[in-house]
């Protein structure tokens, strides 16, 4: 039975949303459930298609990149959730080109006016360092203006 709870719960939350092995083997463990038996389930639903961490920085990526979130911050954050690094560059690769169209928006968007001087041009970049991208993609968007 209490293999069957464990599979059930790790269900329930891919039921949710894409989740990467790690992020379940942590709910599941705060669940109470032993981890040779979290491992086993694991192992099945990923056997089976259900759980799948390339799945998940995909999704994840891409959800985040339409929110106005840059690179260096979805990496960061993949990372934390456990995905491997070849992965999450596998993840981030489609929206390579884009990377500098997505921070202008980002940028038009939350400011709307151009930058007048060097200090307002300075509070904008660091707007989109917080949001993840990094100094070239920044640079390129002031030096095009």
């Amino acid at each position: 039975m209490a293999a069957r709870s464990c599979r059930e719960a790790a269900m329930d939350y891919l039921a949710r949303r894409e989740h990467s092995r790690a992020e379940l083997v942590h709910k599941l463990a705060q669940k109470g459930y032993p981890d040779d038996e979290i491992d086993r389930q694991l192992a099945r639903l990923a056997e089976e298609g259900l759980q799948s961490d390339w799945r998940f920085a995909e999704s994840f990526a891409a959800q985040r990149a339409r929110n106005g979130f840059g690179s260096m911050k979805i990496r960061y954050e993949l990372e934390r959730r456990g995905v491997a690094g070849a992965l999450i560059d596998e993840a981030l690769s489609p929206w390579r080109d884009r990377w500098q169209a997505l921070a202008r928006e980002q940028r038009e968007r939350h400011f709307g006016d151009w930058p007048e001087d060097y200090r307002e041009r300075a509070r904008q970049s660091r707007y989109l360092q917080q949001r993840g991208y990094d100094f070239d993609v920044i640079n390129r968007i002031f030096s095009d203006e």
